[in-house]
C-alpha cells in the first residue's frame, strides 16, 4: 500500500523550496516532472510533498461564450491558459499538482497570506486536487523559523471570509472590466475603427482623477506676481532675503519699495528669531511608503518596486510587502533582529547600537492591516543581489533601523534685515541633533542651509536689490508615486493592484510622461463615461464597493449578495450607454487618431531632413519598425524594440536620430537612440556594471536583439 503523504500547496516555486527546506526533518528529495520541480520532505515521521503554483493557475472566463457583445453577467473559473494565450507555461504545473493530489491524504495552503492567496490556494483545493477544505499555513517571512512555526499551528480550516472576498472582488473586476471594455471596444467599432479598448472598476476612476487634474492645468490662467529680492553677505557667505510682503500683486507697489531702497549701500539686522523644534521619527514601511520612497530616491516605479519587494521576500530577506500596517509588534522578536542586522558589516555599527540600549520601542503609525506586520528585514545574510535589489533592501533595512531612534533637533534662524524702513526676511535651516536621521542616513534629507551668526543691530553691505517678475503655477501633474498615494488616499483599488492599474493607463495609451500627462484617447475615454455612465467614474462607488469586500471578511456581508448588486448596477450603466454607442463611438475614433499620431511620430529623419521618422506595421512579417514619411523616395528605416515606444522630442547628438522612450510592464523605463551602429551603443558595450547587464537582460526579455539594441541610455 503506498505511503500516505500530505500536499502543500505554495504560490510560487521560491516559497516552495524554502518550506521544504525549512520543514525538512533530514534531507530534501528534489522530484521532476518535465520542467517542474517538486520536492518530497520528511518531518513527524509523515511524508509531505511541497508542490508550487505559479501565481493564479484559474481565472474567469464567460460562462456561455458566444458573440461578442455585453453584457455578460455569468462566469465560470477556468485554467488561466484558456483565457489568456501567454499562460501555457502554467499548465505543467497544474498537471503535476493534480498528478500528486491522487495519493495525497490531506491539504495544506501555503500560499501567501491575503486575499489573493487565499483564492490562488482555494481553486487549486477544489479544482485540481478535489478537496473542499485544507489546513492554512499562515507567515509574513519566509525564514526558517517562521514557517515552521506557520507549519505547526496551521489552522484546521482555510480562511473562508477571505477566501469569499478574494471571490467576490474577483468576480466583480471581472464583470465591470470585461463589460465596460467591450462597451468601449464597440462603440469605437460602430465608428469605423477597430481596438481593444479598456477600463474597470477601478482603472475608469483613477483615470479621472487625472483627467480631473488635466482639465485644472488646462483651464490653469497664470496670474503675474512680484518678488523684491535683498542680496547681502557675512564674510565669505551670500545672504538672500526676500521682502517680508513676499508676493507684490500690484506692480506699482513693488516699484515703489524698489525706488525707495535704490542706491543704499547696507542694511541692519532688524530682529533675529531662534526655534528649536523635533522632527519625528519616521514611521515602519507599508507598501505604499515604501513605494514613494523608491521612487523619490532612486526613480522605481511602484510596479517595480513592488516586484523587487516580492523577489527580496521570496530570497527571505524581508516580510511579506503587500501589507498596508505601520505596526511592528514585539513578537517578531526585534531585537533578535537587530542582532543578527549587526553581523552584516554594513550595519555593524548601527544595528549593534539599538540592540545594546535597553527598552526597544519602534515608532508606529496608525494603519494596520489584519494579515500582516509592517515591512522590516528579517535579520538574515543577503547573497548575490542584484543593484535593484541591493538598492531597496539597503532603504528597508535603514528604515527599520530609524524608527527605534529619537527624534531628531532641527533649529530655524530667520533674520529680519531693514533697509530705510522695508524690511527683508531670511531664514536657515540646520539639524542640531541627528537622533533617528543617523539610522537612515543618506534617505533622511532635509535643507541643511544655515546662516551666518548675526547679532541684532549690525549693518551689512546691500549687494544689490532686485525685482523678480513670476507668475502663479497651475496645480502639479501627479507622478506614479503620488498617484498610488492618491489612490490610497481615496481607497481606490488595494495595496496590491494599485501599482498594476497604473501601468495598465500607460500601456492603454491613455496616460504618457513621467510628469503624468492624459493623452487624447484617455481624455476621450473619460469624456465618453461621464456622459453615458458617470457612476462608473465615481470614486465613492468604488469607495463603497471595497466597504462590502471588508464587510465579507468580517462576516457583514455575504459574497453572493455584494455581487448581486454589483450586477444589477452595471446592467443598468451598461443600458444609459448603449443609448449613444454611435456618438461615444465618434469621440473615442477622434482621440485615439489624435494619441497614436503623436505616439507613432519619433522626430525628424536623419537622412533625407524632408520627412519624419514614424512606426510602421509591416503585416508581412507583423512586426513594427521605424521608417521615413517619405518612402520610397527616403528609405532609412530602423529596427525597434517589442515594448511601448514614446517620442521624447529630443535628437541624439552622436548619430542624429530621434530619442525614445522604451516602456516595459515591470521594468525601469530607458532612453535610446534609434540607430543600433550609433557609436553611443558601442560605448556602452565596453561598461562591465550591473546596470549594463540588467539591461542586456531585459533587451532578450523582450525580444530584442543584442546587437540591435545594445546601448539604453539611464533615463
Amino acid at each position: 500500500m503506498p505511503e500516505e503523504y500530505s500536499l502543500i500547496v505554495c504560490e510560487k516555486p521560491n516559497a516552495a523550496r524554502k518550506i521544504a527546506e525549512s520543514l525538512a526533518e533530514g534531507g530534501v528529495s528534489v522530484e521532476k516532472r518535465g520542467k517542474v520541480s517538486y520536492f518530497e520532505i520528511a518531518r513527524g515521521g509523515r511524508k509531505l510533498i511541497v508542490v508550487s503554483a505559479v501565481g493564479h493557475l484559474y481565472g474567469l472566463v464567460e460562462a456561455n461564450k458566444g458573440k461578442w457583445t455585453y453584457p455578460v453577467l455569468d462566469t465560470k473559473w477556468a485554467p488561466v491558459w484558456e483565457s489568456n494565450k501567454t499562460a501555457d507555461f502554467a499548465k505543467p504545473y497544474l498537471q503535476v499538482i493534480e498528478d500528486l493530489a491522487k495519493g495525497a491524504s490531506d491539504f495544506y495552503n501555503a500560499t501567501d497570506y491575503d486575499v489573493e492567496g487565499a483564492v490562488i490556494g482555494f481553486n487549486v483545493l477544489r479544482f485540481a486536487c478535489g478537496a473542499k477544505d485544507g489546513r492554512r499555513m499562515k507567515f509574513s517571512t519566509l525564514t526558517s523559523k517562521e514557517l515552521v512555526g506557520s507549519y505547526e499551528k496551521a489552522s484546521a480550516h482555510l480562511d473562508f471570509p477571505q477566501v469569499e472576498a478574494g471571490l467576490a472582488r474577483h468576480e466583480m473586476d471581472w464583470l465591470y472590466g470585461i463589460n465596460l471594455s467591450r462597451a468601449l471596444s464597440i462603440a469605437l467599432k460602430k465608428a469605423g475603427r477597430w481596438q481593444v479598448l479598456s477600463t474597470g472598476r477601478v482603472q475608469g476612476p483613477a483615470l479621472a482623477i487625472l483627467a480631473a487634474r488635466e482639465r485644472e492645468i488646462g483651464a490653469f490662467k497664470p496670474t503675474p506676481f512680484w518678488q523684491i529680492e535683498l542680496l547681502t553677505h557675512k564674510h565669505d557667505t551670500p545672504v538672500n532675503a526676500l521682502h517680508v510682503e513676499d508676493k507684490f500683486w500690484d506692480r506699482g507697489k513693488a516699484d515703489a519699495v524698489l525706488a525707495k531702497t535704490s542706491g543704499a549701500k547696507d542694511c541692519s539686522v532688524k530682529s533675529l528669531e531662534r526655534k528649536r523644534y523635533a522632527q519625528p521619527v519616521p514611521t515602519p514601511f507599508d507598501l505604499t511608503k515604501l513605494q514613494t520612497e523608491a521612487y523619490r530616491h532612486f526613480g522605481y516605479a511602484p510596479n517595480m518596486t513592488q516586484k523587487i519587494a516580492q523577489s527580496l521576500y521570496e530570497k527571505a530577506l524581508i516580510s511579506y510587502p503587500r501589507t498596508s500596517s505601520q505596526k511592528l509588534p514585539e513578537r517578531l522578536g526585534l531585537r533578535e533582529i537587530l542582532i543578527s542586522l549587526s553581523k552584516q558589516k554594513k550595519y555593524e555599527d548601527l544595528a549593534g547600537k539599538l540592540a545594546s540600549m535597553g527598552a526597544l520601542k519602534p515608532n508606529e503609525g496608525d494603519k494596520d492591516d489584519p494579515a500582516h506586520p509592517a515591512i522590516y528585514p528579517t535579520g538574515e545574510k543577503p547573497k548575490a543581489l542584484t543593484d535593484q535589489q541591493a538598492r531597496l533592501y539597503d532603504l528597508v533595512v535603514r528604515r527599520f533601523l530609524s524608527v527605534f531612534g529619537d527624534p531628531a533637533t532641527r533649529e530655524s534662524v530667520t533674520v529680519v534685515f531693514d533697509v530705510r524702513g522695508e524690511l527683508f526676511s531670511a531664514a536657515g535651516h540646520s539639524t542640531v541633533e541627528r537622533g533617528w536621521m543617523e539610522y537612515y542616513s543618506p534617505y533622511a534629507k532635509f535643507d541643511e542651509d544655515a546662516l551666518p551668526q548675526f547679532r541684532e543691530g549690525e549693518r551689512l553691505p546691500v549687494d544689490a536689490i532686485n525685482l523678480l517678475s513670476k507668475e502663479t503655477e497651475p496645480p502639479a501633474r501627479f507622478n506614479e508615486a503620488s498617484l498610488v498615494k492618491k489612490l490610497e488616499e481615496e481607497n481606490l483599488g488595494t495595496k496590491a493592484t494599485r501599482a498594476d492599474i497604473i501601468q495598465t493607463l500607460y500601456s492603454r495609451g491613455y496616460i504618457k510622461e513621467k510628469k503624468i500627462v492624459v493623452t487624447d484617447l484617455g481624455m476621450a475615454v473619460i469624456d465618453s463615461l461621464e456622459k453615458s455612465a458617470p457612476r462608473i467614474l465615481s470614486a465613492e462607488m468604488t469607495r463603497e464597493l471595497e466597504g462590502k469586500m471588508d464587510g465579507i471578511i468580517e462576516g457583514k456581508e455575504k459574497r453572493e449578495d455584494v455581487v448581486a448588486r454589483a450586477k444589477d448596477f452595471l446592467v443598468k450603466v451598461l443600458e444609459d450607454f448603449r443609448k449613444d454607442e454611435a456618438g461615444i463611438g465618434k469621440v473615442l475614433l477622434a482621440g485615439l487618431q489624435i494619441t497614436q499620431r503623436e505616439r507613432e511620430t519619433l522626430g525628424p529623419c536623419n537622412k533625407c531632413g524632408k520627412g519624419v521618422l514614424k512606426v510602421v506595421f509591416n503585416p508581412r512579417t507583423r512586426k513594427r519598425f521605424c521608417g521615413c514619411s517619405q518612402y520610397p523616395e527616403c528609405k532609412n528605416a530602423f529596427p525597434l524594440p517589442y515594448a511601448l515606444i514614446e517620442p521624447t522630442g529630443k535628437v541624439c547628438d552622436k548619430c542624429s536620430t530621434p530619442i525614445i522612450k522604451v516602456i516595459r510592464a515591470g521594468k525601469r523605463p530607458f532612453t535610446m537612440c534609434l540607430d543600433p551602429a550609433c557609436p553611443t551603443k558601442a560605448d556602452w558595450g565596453e561598461k562591465k556594471g550591473a546596470a549594463g547587464k540588467e539591461n542586456s537582460e531585459e533587451n532578450k526579455e523582450n525580444g530584442t536583439e543584442a546587437s540591435q539594441f545594445p546601448v539604453p541610455r539611464a533615463s
